[in-house]
């Protein structure tokens, strides 16, 4: 735990680095970080007639700063306090001539100690990092089995630093209410933006258990959704927060875990659909449908 809620800081420091140069994009995608072969990576990010990028290698255990000009520059990933992986990362990015400023505190937690201020959260494990990554790396993988089933608006796979998960949404084409916002110290406007389309989320979680969980949930939550049979049988609905969870641990100790997940992924899916009449024929799609005409 000491580990991921460190992790979770050094997450949303990229993540702003990210935030501060990328255009908006629907919904915040702009600022997410992607799971990547060695970790989690920002991918290019535009910068005057270039571009850089930053990625947590869980591997080596190196946060990579490189630059399309050739500069690179790499920041220990090891115990130490916020602070200095704050002020080691801005001092890289100033060294490759990528001068950045960020709102240097976190969202969606509490306290939001500034980041040049916590010396709080300093716990490195490199095994339990490696682990999570591993986590991530098979949850992306299925997440994007269930994606390419879905040929309307649908997210990227991507990881969300602020609540610190990887997820995928799905949309059914029309707006949806204003969202309420209540996250700790994160602008209603943020919420409003990220929800303002009907939509089917689902992802994994590194909370919710003791390896974590999948979640699914519906934004607006239709009528019956919390009561809707989903599989598999050891889903259940959370009410305090308005979600599906799957533990962690149930997919991974299955016969097929990809199947186990699959179907969590698309019982949850339905319960949105069905109960809020989305058009499924103009939206969903066999991901072979072309196969037959594939070369190997």
């Amino acid at each position: 735990m000491e580990t991921r809620d460190t992790l979770h800081m050094w997450t949303q420091i990229v993540g702003k680095i990210r935030l501060a140069h990328a255009p908006l994009v629907n919904h915040w995608w702009q600022v997410t970080l992607y799971v990547s072969p060695r970790g989690l990576t920002t991918s290019a990010i535009p910068y005057e007639d270039g571009a850089f990028d930053l990625e947590f290698d869980f591997v080596e255990h190196l946060l990579h700063v490189r630059s399309s000009d050739g500069g690179t520059r790499e920041v220990a990933l090891e115990p130490k306090p916020v602070a200095d992986f704050y002020g080691e990362t801005m001092a890289a990015l100033a060294e490759l001539r990528i001068p950045t400023e960020i709102q240097a505190a976190p969202n969606e937690v509490e306290p939001a100690i500034p980041f040049a201020e916590d010396r709080q959260h300093a716990s490195y494990d490199a095994q339990a990092a490696h682990l999570f990554w591993r986590q991530l790396l098979q949850a992306n993988r299925v997440l994007g089995k269930f994606r390419s089933r879905f040929v309307g608006k649908v997210s990227p796979v991507h990881f969300f630093w602020g609540s610190m998960d990887l997820a995928c949404t799905r949309f059914s084409g029309r707006s949806a209410p204003p969202h309420p916002g209540g996250a700790p110290n994160c602008g209603n406007w943020v919420m409003v933006e990220g929800y303002s389309r009907e939509l089917a989320s689902c992802g994994f979680w590194p909370g919710g258990g003791e390896e974590g969980a999948f979640y699914a949930y519906a934004y607006p939550e239709p009528e019956g959704y919390a009561g809707f049979p989903v599989a598999p049988e050891a889903a259940y609905y959370k009410r305090d927060n308005g979600q599906f969870l799957l533990p962690y641990e149930v997919v991974a100790d299955a016969k097929d875990p990809d199947d186990v997940l699959l179907e969590f992924l698309s019982s949850t899916y339905e319960a949105a659909a069905e109960l809020a009449h989305w058009d499924r024929a103009s939206v969903e799609e066999d991901p072979d449908r072309w196969k037959q005409h594939q070369r190997p």
